[in-house]
């Protein structure tokens, strides 16, 4: 299979594994205990369906959306990710430059491999910042003011991952920066060579945001060790609190799930919050963010901008969830997938098939702005139970 063979989610899927070793690809691929919650993230998208309107004149259609301040082409964004230059040597230089060709923002994680003062020097698209808590308050801080002088727009503080769920994929080949893999999991790399030839042709791995605070050269520290050992699952609102009033702009909170924590969020200054069960990758068994979507935007869309991620996987499900009322939804193994399979141009035929696909289902649909969506465009299905109600939406 080559990249112009590819047409979907499922065969830049096909075409990572190929290229990958299996416990990286498996690492982006899996989720937490038994992937439960993985899997129903995409089969909440089929507990509805779309009704289309007819005869409404969608030559043209503008999918553009305001999110957070920023002003997006399209009603997708690329979800920061950690460890890019594991996949492609060219990691979050890729995505940045893909998404950028096409308008959108992009977010750059704390565990990224690229610095956040060069791609924001190199592109001019919204950028945002992704961050965790750190058990060192002034590390915090440190890392605040360091993503506002490099003109970052937007913080997203990530909390559904005060400590890693239990990837057991990863558990069993050994995965682990720096590696520390099995057998099985060295055997898995050997027969997969220009993987390796590729990684140690380029520059070497870092992690520049955290290279002061995490030691990858294989002592004490390791990414699994900077989950368990300096994260702080003590976090409240208080501390969330005064870093939203620190940081004095757009601050979006990335892992929202209860109407009373997106209230909470909206009370003390947030300008967004991200529904989102970090693709399945944390508490297996935990609710799909589209079933929570509805409630959520009811009780807080017109304080604060209502995004969503987990298991996009077509442009359908995209406007099914901006038809419960998000504001725009996050990919991540949708773009990540692609960049595996061919850096910057996997990444731009992926973004580009999407964005064909939203443009072709809302003429379907007959509709030409994306505020044109609302409830009345879905019906539950019976075992599914109803529909929630039409407040706030589209007449």
């Amino acid at each position: 299979m080559r990249l112009k063979d590819c047409h979907n989610f499922h065969d830049f899927r096909r075409l990572a594994r190929r290229r990958l070793p299996g416990p990286i690809f498996d690492y982006i691929d899996g989720g937490a205990d038994d992937e439960v919650t993985m899997a129903e993230n995409t089969r909440a998208f089929d507990r509805c369906d779309l009704l289309p309107s007819v005869l409404r004149g969608v030559s043209e259609v503008d999918m553009s959306v305001m999110v957070m301040g920023q002003k997006l082409d399209m009603p997708v964004y690329c979800s920061p990710t950690a460890l890019q230059r594991l996949f492609h040597h060219q990691g979050e230089r890729a995505v940045a430059a893909a998404a950028e060709k096409f308008g959108t923002m992009f977010g750059v994680s704390s565990l990224g491999t690229v610095s956040l003062e060069e791609l924001r020097k190199r592109h001019r698209n919204p950028q945002l910042y992704q961050f965790y808590f750190h058990r060192d308050r002034g590390l915090n801080m440190a890392m605040m003011q360091h993503a506002k002088e490099a003109g970052v727009e937007v913080m997203m503080l990530t909390v559904d991952s005060i400590t890693g769920g239990n990837r057991e994929r990863d558990l069993r080949t050994g995965f682990s920066i720096p590696f520390r893999l099995t057998l099985g999991g060295m055997i898995q790399f050997a027969i997969k060579p220009m993987w390796g030839i590729n990684y140690v042709t380029h520059e070497r791995f870092r992690l520049p945001q955290l290279d002061a605070h995490v030691d990858m050269s294989g002592g004490t520290s390791s990414i699994g060790a900077y989950f368990t050992e300096m994260l702080d699952p003590s976090m409240t609102w208080d501390d969330v609190t005064r870093m939203v009033r620190d940081w004095n702009g757009h601050f979006c909170l990335k892992g929202v799930m209860t109407v009373e924590d997106a209230l909470r969020a909206a009370e003390i200054g947030c300008t967004g919050i991200v529904l989102s069960n970090h693709g399945g990758r944390q508490l297996d068994g935990s609710r799909a963010p589209m079933d929570q979507l509805a409630e959520i935007v009811d009780a807080v869309g017109d304080r604060l901008d209502v995004m969503m991620d987990s298991g996009i996987q077509r442009g359908t499900h995209v406007l099914k969830a901006l038809s419960l009322g998000a504001k725009a939804v996050g990919i991540g193994r949708w773009y990540l997938y692609p960049l595996a399979a061919a850096g910057q141009a996997g990444v731009e035929r992926a973004l580009g098939l999407l964005r064909a696909e939203i443009e072709r289902d809302m003429k379907l649909m007959g509709v030409t702005r994306i505020d044109e969506l609302g409830r009345h465009n879905l019906r539950y299905r019976a075992e599914a139970g109803s529909l929630p109600s039409a407040q706030g939406t589209a007449a």
